[in-house]
């Protein structure tokens, strides 16, 4: 039995029924952590004997007849910005380098109470910023289907780690594609939930009105099974949904013949050609084939997503991370005086990137600069709203289709001296964090190379559609696998 290519679900089954052992399915995942994390680095904590322990726990349990919950026994890796009790949380930056939470955050609860095992914590992009993991400050990620490219971002490590085989499921978090667009790079699937379906309680903040948690996996049911394990209201965010968590496996396979799938026109423009191109217009192709109709829609505010996305998510950067000063935790440096203090420790703690957008944002909030910019932007953000309500409202549409990339994965240093260059790797994911909705980025077809570089086909919902942009996932997933 090849425990590691099998599906988490089954896993979870199995060792329920005490027919698989939780630690032997555990030390197949070490295993590859040990033959690939040197070469691929994504992880940047890993606590196997804590890890082994709760295995031997659930292996006891199921023994006794008692093992349960939706993750039983299976490990997860969560991204380095998520807290968890007792292991530490860098979030990639020097300035938290040594922190080590006292409290699990939401979603890590959710999976310890389903029998999930917390593997380890996966590299990313400083802060969650940037779309390559280049701007990490504690170690390199490789993109482990060519080491010599990146593997997106921010959530690199994580998408990275599934990738490799080195984990059955990870989380990720969001602000403006960073678990899309590293799961397009590193060719597995990404989900980018509805804002407010999944509380952001113990996520480190970056953009709270963007920010969201989202499951990557090796597959869409597996992505189905962390979504519906995380989702839900909690008490501690008050941002968090009350509206009610279906069972995302019920529907996964239902057909998809004569569901209407609307393909932005404004998408198909300069940014998308060549490899991208063609492996998107084959994708829509194969939904033709199964019976979907494809409808042309207008995002007619498209252009403005970029700017009004690194207007809004620089200005909530820098409120946020002002709480980092050297005096209630993380880095400290500098001499007693106040002024010094606080200005050695943020010059000494923060990378180029995460100051490149903390003075961006502190610019746009500044006196005589509010209205020009932050205001406008947040208007914007209204105006791209209300395109997609309209699109899926009067084209009666079920989901929509768009890359989830504009390129495959690129090689490190070739876009790293252009920051305009690696924010528009965000072009087809932004708008969905600016709108609230949820979407998903699942394997397409690749770009031939060699090997073939993987690139994602992105499935967005309207608000709390997950169950239908999952569906329509999985549908195509089958259908790459038949043609396979």
């Amino acid at each position: 039995m090849d425990s590691v290519r099998m599906t988490a679900a089954r896993a979870a089954g199995l060792i329920r029924s005490g027919d698989l052992k939780s630690a032997e399915y555990l030390d197949a995942f070490l295993k590859a952590i040990s033959d690939r994390e040197r070469e691929v680095g994504a992880f940047l904590t890993i606590d196997r004997a804590a890890a082994m322990r709760a295995a031997e726990e659930t292996d006891r349990s199921a023994s006794a007849g008692k093992a349960r919950g939706r993750l039983c026994g299976v490990p997860v890796a969560v991204k380095d910005n998520i807290c968890t009790a007792g292991m530490r949380t860098t979030c990639g930056s020097r300035i938290l380098e040594n922190f080590i939470p006292f409290y699990d955050a939401h979603v890590v609860k959710r999976i310890r109470e389903e029998g999930g095992i917390v593997l380890g914590k996966t590299n990313m992009d400083e802060f969650a910023m940037g779309s390559s993991t280049e701007n990490s400050a504690l170690g390199v990620t490789r993109n482990p289907r060519d080491l010599s490219r990146v593997p997106g971002g921010s959530s690199g490590g994580s998408a990275a780690a599934v990738a490799a085989g080195m984990a059955p499921l990870a989380l990720g978090s969001e602000t403006g594609g960073s678990v899309r667009q590293p799961a397009s790079l590193c060719g597995v699937v990404g989900l980018k939930p509805t804002y407010g379906r999944v509380s952001r309680y113990g996520l480190v903040a970056f953009a709270s009105s963007l920010d969201q948690i989202g499951p990557l996996a090796a597959c869409v049911e597996d992505a189905a099974l962390l979504l519906g394990v995380t989702a839900g209201r909690d008490s501690k965010d008050s941002t968090s949904s009350e509206e009610e968590v279906p069972d995302y496996a019920a529907s996964l396979d239902d057909p998809i013949c004569g569901l209407r799938l609307g393909v932005p026109r404004e998408y198909l423009g300069e940014c998308l050609k060549g490899d991208g191109r063609d492996s998107f217009d084959r994708a829509v192709g194969l939904f033709r084939d199964m019976g979907a109709e494809i409808v042309d829609v207008s995002l007619p505010h498209t252009r403005y997503v970029i700017s009004t996305y690194c207007i809004i998510a620089t200005a909530e950067a820098s409120s946020n991370l002002a709480r980092y000063d050297g005096m209630r935790y993380g880095l400290r440096t500098g001499e007693d005086d106040l002024e010094d203090l606080v200005s050695s420790s943020r010059t000494d703690g923060f990378g180029p990137e995460v100051k490149r957008r903390i003075i961006l944002g502190t610019f746009v909030l500044g006196s005589g600069y509010y209205d020009a910019f932050y205001l406008k932007a947040r208007k914007a953000r209204t105006l791209i709203r209300e395109d997609f309500s309209k699109a899926f409202g009067e084209s009666r549409l079920d989901a929509m289709l768009t890359p989830a990339s504009p390129v495959p994965a690129f090689r490190f240093g070739e876009k790293a001296g252009n920051p305009l260059e690696m924010y528009l790797c965000d072009v087809f994911t932004a708008a969905v964090n600016l709108a609230g909705n949820c979407a998903i980025s699942v394997p397409s077809f690749p770009a031939p190379a060699s090997p073939p570089l993987p690139l994602g086909l992105q499935i967005i919902g309207d608000a709390f559609r997950e169950q239908v942009i999952l569906r329509i996932a999985r549908a195509f997933e089958k259908a790459m696998e038949a043609k396979s």
